[in-house]
């Protein structure tokens, strides 16, 4: 799923289908899901097997901390007086990172057009940690009890 696509394998052959989605709360114990019944069990008839397997197993998630758990912003922040920053301003920064991945991807012709758009290749081939990024990438992992795919997604950021 990491690279945007599924490929399912029968003894007949296999399908590639494209997979860039984001799944929902289904079986969390904090965020309501908001599918019914009847929709949920329609798609788990749908789906049978080792795929059905791999997508309940990789599915659980911790719970938030309990200030986030409804909006998923404190009332600290909330109520704080200090302004934010100008959409303009984050704006132009956002320009300069764009105009930065177009320029790292210029030669690649294959896809890959964003950070977001990378893959674990890419991931590595572009970025490397040194020593105090790779024990703040672990602290943060054990301490949030991270999943191991959220490595290369905290390097893509």
């Amino acid at each position: 799923m990491e690279d945007k696509h599924v490929t399912i394998s029968r003894a007949q052959g296999s399908l590639t289908f494209p997979a860039n989605f984001q799944r929902g709360f289904f079986g969390s114990p904090v965020k309501t899901y908001t599918c019914s019944h009847q929709t949920v069990t329609r798609y788990q008839k749908r789906i049978s097997g080792r795929c059905s397997t791999e997508l309940t197993s990789t599915s659980k998630c911790p719970a938030p901390a309990p200030e986030a758990e409804r909006s998923g912003v404190g009332f600290e922040k909330l109520s704080d007086n200090r302004r934010g920053e100008a959409s303009v301003e984050i704006r132009v920064r956002a320009e300069v990172a764009r105009q930065h991945q177009q320029a790292r991807f210029a030669g690649l012709n294959n896809g890959v057009m964003t950070n977001a758009d990378m893959r674990v290749t890419e991931v590595r081939q572009f970025f490397e940690l040194d020593d105090a990024g790779q024990m703040l990438t672990k602290v943060a992992m054990t301490q949030l009890q991270l999943f191991v795919r959220a490595y290369h997604r905290i390097l893509k950021l």
